[in-house]
């Protein structure tokens, strides 16, 4: 008989916590709390029962459980999405299973330049992992100190190194994954080259937990770069910061590995709101570059082709000023402030935000068409357009008016969200450049694709999870 306030029954949950242990099964909503918590404290989540399994072999467990008894489950890395894509249903009905016990790097191949994790461990660790062994590991996120690689590969995370290395699914040789009934397909292989088949673990990475869960993964190491300069660049629109991109890629090639843009509204929030954030430049321009290129043979070199570019680009007018970083410590806080800019929204009241992808040649255009619709929607919003211009990927973001009223701004997130990603259709983009599909963007993801492309995903959702009990809700 089931005496307690969940929907699943006393004996169910105590077979769960027998798996894991009662330390590792987590009852109390104290200790439940920081596993409920959503980013954007827009959805609610309640778990019955919190999970947190050390090993492969428990993860199986759990789901062979969950498959026999049709329990649904919801895989939870560092919680740190955007999507409401590891929320638990408010109905008290699923089961949170998060990975952050699965810490372990498994091992080391210096000469394969290869690195076996399991889903746990945090991304700023696998990074100065990398680091020891003078390699790079270059996925790089606002949130890398806390948010776990399994989440990453699960929403196929993008970052500011996507424009030299590409998505996370470009970072990865081979991964190993619990399925929906428990069955363990071990696909941790370094080959760098198999065409024997379809690539199944594409069809786990960017998931976000639906078919399975992703418990270690292969991934690729880079050579470290000798050499690394960072530029601040003020400039008049972003049309011009196109231009600039172009000419600082034919100068570096391979070696941009950055160049994001900046509002100048962007940038006086993040001086206004994150201490020891200043404007690098004397002057104020409309838009803002950040570029970065990085040297395999030295410091000198990185140097050489930056001011190659920055000279050529200040003699044909594409640029009003920059400042070049003069230190490590200068190149970190050029950086803080691109990656602040969100962060720095959240002060100034209610935020309405996107994560949009246009072709790279079409960005400024689109920036000029969204400007039109968000000014006859919102009288005096103010529009924080910012990201990897160099991947077409913009964080449209629009704080509320100075003044406003926070809740009726809000109010008009559907509405805003319907027009920019309307927009975003009409430019044959993408609503979901990084951040993955959730809760948040599943019936608007049905909106944008083909009815073929749906109904294939679904076809592969019922293939490889019959019961429906992987993360429901979410994607489709």
């Amino acid at each position: 008989m089931n005496n307690n306030t969940n929907n699943l029954s006393d004996e169910l949950i105590a077979k769960f916590s027998a798996i894991v242990g009662a330390s590792n099964a987590l009852l109390s909503e104290h200790d439940k709390a920081p596993y409920q918590a959503e980013n954007r404290g827009i959805y609610k989540s309640a778990a019955p029962l919190v999970l947190r399994p050390q090993t492969t072999k428990e993860v199986s467990q759990i789901l062979a459980l969950a498959n026999k008894t049709a329990t649904a489950i919801v895989p939870q890395g560092g919680n740190t999405g955007h999507v409401g894509g590891s929320v638990a249903n408010p109905d008290r009905s699923e089961v949170i299973v998060s990975l952050s016990r699965m810490n372990r790097i498994r091992d080391i191949d210096v000469k394969g330049n290869a690195l076996t994790v399991e889903a746990g461990v945090v991304l700023q660790t696998i990074r100065d992992e990398a680091e020891k062994l003078e390699r790079l590991f270059p996925l790089s996120l606002g949130a890398q100190g806390t948010c776990q690689i399994g989440g990453n590969l699960s929403t196929n995370a993008g970052g500011t190194g996507v424009l030299a290395y590409g998505n996370t699914r470009d970072l990865v040789l081979g991964i190993e994954v619990v399925l929906p009934d428990g069955e363990i397909w071990n696909g941790l292989r370094k080959l760098r080259k198999d065409n024997t088949g379809y690539d199944l673990k594409d069809l786990f990475i960017g998931a976000e937990g639906t078919l399975g869960i992703i418990t270690a993964a292969v991934l690729k190491l880079f050579p470290r770069p000798r050499g690394r300069e960072v530029a601040y660049v003020g400039l008049a629109s972003p049309q011009k910061a196109l231009e600039l991109f172009n000419l600082v890629r034919d100068c570096a090639g391979t070696g941009l590995t950055g160049f994001e843009l900046m509002p100048r509204i962007g940038v006086e929030f993040v001086t206004r709101h994150i201490q020891g954030q200043r404007d690098p430049l004397d002057d104020i321009h409309p838009w803002y570059c950040l570029v970065e290129i990085s040297s395999t043979r030295s410091s000198d070199d990185a140097r050489a082709l930056m001011e190659q570019a920055l000279g050529e680009a200040l003699e044909v007018g594409l640029i009003s000023d920059a400042a070049l970083a003069q230190s490590y410590q200068q190149q970190q806080d050029f950086w803080l402030m691109r990656e602040s800019m969100s962060i720095a929204q959240k002060p100034e009241g209610g935020s309405i935000k996107h994560d949009i992808a246009v072709a790279v040649a079409d960005v400024p255009r689109f920036l000029i068409e969204a400007e039109k619709i968000i000014d006859e929607m919102i009288r005096n919003a103010r529009i924080v357009a910012f990201g990897h211009l160099g991947d077409g990927n913009i964080h449209y973001n629009i704080s509320q008016p100075e003044g406003g009223e926070r809740d009726q701004f809000m109010a008009m997130r559907e509405d805003v969200n319907l027009a920019i990603h309307t927009l975003v259709r009409r430019f044959n983009g993408s609503i979901s450049a990084e951040h993955g599909i959730g809760l948040m963007k599943r019936d608007e993801m049905a909106r944008s694709k083909p009815a073929i492309e749906l109904d294939l995903m679904r076809r592969v959702k019922s293939a490889f999870d019959p019961k429906g009990i992987m993360n429901p809700g979410k994607v489709l």
